[in-house]
């Protein structure tokens, strides 16, 4: 038990999780690094360096409740609260038309996109209805494919457009309980996964063209932010994305 605020940030292994994780750990909150691969977990803790905060990493398949569960006791039995969780786990698929998408694919990214964050935000939300003191904050990672989709992008844009309906209403049903719930949208930050764009990616008028991209650390500012701030307070929607990125505008 430490007087630290808690925070449990999936997808914690590599890219934006990654990121915001170390971010935190570094800003004095508890950390937790969930991810599917624990190796790469210890690596991502080891990289943050030495800090005050503790940081756990928990190998979890977050599609799965009972691993979802035992997640959340683990964090329960190591700090005895949970302040913050950080949605963020999340997978894609290649470009392709909805009829050549596999119903295999569709299925593996609703599991993790939506249920997991479902059955995240489920057991943050009872976990923090509970605890004394009451309270707490979910963060969704949405990304701008929750307001525009990119070619060929069925499974992810449909994903990404329910977490807005999952943040609208966890933001509201936990005001009785100081449970505050925001989602941040992402556009071109520069991760392992988002490498592609500085090369090309397809474009709505058919044509294949590199984006600009931004520091990912960007990201992990805005979340730690977003974080910070008291509980009678919530960014409710933030969009972080590359200046110059196609998305407002004709794309």
């Amino acid at each position: 038990m430490t007087d630290y605020r808690t925070a449990i940030v999936t997808g914690a292994g590599t890219g934006v999780g990654k990121s915001v994780a170390t971010a935190l750990l570094k800003a004095g909150w508890n950390t937790v690094f969930c991810g599917r691969r624990k190796p790469v977990l210890d690596k991502a803790i080891a990289e943050a360096g030495s800090t005050e905060a503790k940081a756990l990493a928990v190998a979890c398949d977050i599609s799965k409740a009972d691993q979802v569960d035992d997640l959340f006791e683990t964090v329960a039995a190591a700090f005895g609260r949970v302040d913050l969780l950080f949605n963020n786990a999340g997978m894609g698929y290649k470009s392709t038309l909805i009829d050549e998408i596999p119903v295999e694919a569709w299925n593996d990214i609703v599991g993790v996109n939506l249920t997991g964050s479902f059955l995240c935000a489920r057991a943050a939300f009872g976990a923090m209805r509970r605890q004394q003191p009451m309270g707490g904050r979910i963060i969704n990672n949405g990304s701008v494919s929750a307001y525009a989709p990119r070619p060929g992008s069925v499974p992810y844009t449909a994903t990404k457009h329910a977490i807005t309906g999952l943040t609208k209403t966890l933001a509201l049903d936990g005001r009785p309980y100081d449970i505050a719930c925001g989602q941040i949208d992402i556009g071109n930050a520069l991760t392992d996964m988002a490498q592609a764009m500085t090369v090309g990616v397809p474009q709505a008028n058919g044509s294949i063209a590199a984006e600009a991209v931004m520091d990912v650390q960007r990201v992990a500012d805005a979340v730690v932010h977003m974080a910070s701030l008291p509980l009678d307070a919530n960014v409710l929607f933030m969009t972080v994305m590359a200046t110059k990125m196609p998305f407002v505008g004709r794309g």
